[in-house]
């Protein structure tokens, strides 16, 4: 691979371009679903080419290809350099990359036991058995469950000398639950909502998930859920648990910090972001409990990589300390503004899309307190599990969240149980109202395989790491 990449590069510098890079992807994709009791699908997707990207008289270009061949490869990177050459035509500032040590060496992710050589017929029964279970519960007329693997091999090389092999294996799992009443329809699911749980791992986490053993809870609650009452509207002091909270960092922190957005580079797909760029060292984001860092080096977290799309090492960050914004998550491009070198954050979907800004794993860290304390510190207020819908501005700035279960707190007990209780807020205020956190036990590493961002939209892989949070004073029962 490494003759392809070197004529790719070669071809570009012949044709004129400062800098390119090359980047061969070899990807594998299989899916497996069951629901009522019935396979409703079995698909497999593999996926191989190239892309090449090319600065020339100070613009980008790009070209891409399926056909991995030396001869291709030069064809590509000489389309690149034209691309680039066209773009330039357009007044604007001429591209700068920061400075990085050409990364050279191979890195590998963490895989026990390889899912793609488990058979259709294990897998299919196991999601039958644990769909079988789901079904039991009267109240419960449709079910769903899920296995997801994905496999990527990925070679990069760029003209200043870097070369990389990496290698990695994600899988993926989940069980949903829908109990039906008189027109309502409520859902549980379960180890996470939209998509299911997800880690840098082989079938050794789909075994450690067991489905089957904790698919009666799921039904259970989800029959449960039908009798139970909505939060009446008011403020409250309100327990997240990790779960939510990981969507809470995406969506309220991850989003907003990524430099595209701040730049306004990003704004077509799913908007900018309300935090500017002198912003950094002064902003106060949330309380003094909250710090928030990405990184790129947690074994087993799909956001987890040896080397960025631009070569950039995998690193950890601070981007929120004690409450104030410390970083952005930037590119070799972008981090320079701040005066920076790159963090490295830039990804790609796949061998024919553009490397962008993506989050890498970008987590509420862990804080003191054990979850049963903190229920009984909580006078009054709720304890929300699992999310159900999410809703925030193009600026992600105000939002509104809503989960598929929760339980009244009352004299620090955990008491009767709530159906979808919502929450809205604004960002920093939100934030600013967390006193306090779960500690490093309550603390893990949730995957979301399917952030959408671009046009053409890409899919990333990312993750967060979060414990169950406290938040004062939220405003909950909206919109009933």
């Amino acid at each position: 691979m490494r003759d392809i990449i070197n004529a790719a590069l070669d071809a570009a510098e012949v044709a004129g371009a400062s800098y390119a890079d090359a980047r061969v992807v070899d990807s594998s994709r299989e899916e497996l679903r069951v629901a009522n009791g019935v396979v409703e699908g079995v698909e497999h997707a593999d996926s191989f080419g190239i892309g090449v990207r090319a600065i020339a008289d100070g613009a980008w270009g790009f070209a891409s290809s399926r056909e991995v061949t030396a001869a291709e490869a030069v064809r590509v990177a000489r389309q690149a350099v034209a691309i680039a050459r066209a773009s330039a035509l357009v007044a604007g500032t001429a591209v700068r990359l920061a400075p990085v040590e050409p990364a050279r060496g191979t890195w590998s992710g963490c895989c026990a036991i390889d899912p793609f050589a488990v058979s259709l017929e294990d897998k299919l029964a196991l999601l039958l058995a644990a769909d079988e279970v789901l079904c039991l519960q009267p109240e419960v007329t449709l079910t769903e469950a899920h296995l997801g693997f994905y496999r990527e091999r990925k070679w990069f090389g760029s003209t200043e000398g870097a070369f990389t092999e990496q290698s990695w294996t994600e899988s993926g799992a989940g069980l949903v639950a829908y109990a039906v009443r008189e027109g309502e329809v409520v859902s549980r699911s379960y180890p996470n909502s939209h998509g299911g749980g997800w880690q840098q791992a082989g079938w050794e986490y789909i075994a450690g998930l067991d489905l089957v053993g904790n698919a009666p809870r799921i039904a259970e609650q989800a029959a449960a859920l039908l009798t139970a009452p909505y939060v009446d509207p008011g403020t409250r002091d309100i327990i997240l648990d990790g779960g939510q909270v990981s969507l809470q960092v995406h969506e309220s922190i991850g989003h907003p910090t990524e430099l595209d957005r701040v730049l306004g580079e990003e704004a077509a797909f799913a908007g900018t972001s309300w935090v500017k760029l002198e912003d950094a060292g002064s902003l106060r984001y949330g309380s003094e409990h909250v710090t928030v860092t990405a990184d790129a080096t947690i074994p087993g977290s799909l956001g987890s990589f040896g080397w960025d799309d631009e070569g950039v090492p995998a690193q950890r960050d601070t981007i929120v300390r004690a409450g104030v914004l410390e970083s952005f998550l930037g590119s070799r491009e972008t981090s320079p503004l701040l005066g920076r070198a790159s963090n490295g954050c830039m990804r790609a979907d796949g061998w024919n899309r553009i490397p962008l800004v993506r989050m890498t794993t970008v987590s509420l860290e862990p804080g003191t307190w054990d979850f049963d304390d903190l229920v009984a510190d909580t006078e009054g207020g709720l304890y929300l599990e699992t999310n159900n819908s999410w809703s925030i501005d193009d600026k992600r700035l105000n939002f509104q969240f809503a989960t598929e279960i929760g339980w009244e707190i009352k004299d620090g007990k955990l008491g009767r149980m709530v159906k979808n209780p919502n929450y809205t807020g604004i960002t920093p205020q939100f934030w600013g109202a967390c006193d306090a956190i779960c500690s490093r036990k309550h603390w893990q590493v949730w995957g979301l395989p399917n952030c959408g961002k671009g046009e053409p939209m890409q899919v990333s892989h990312v993750a967060h790491g979060a414990a169950p949070a406290r938040f004062r004073n939220v405003q909950v029962g909206v919109g009933r």
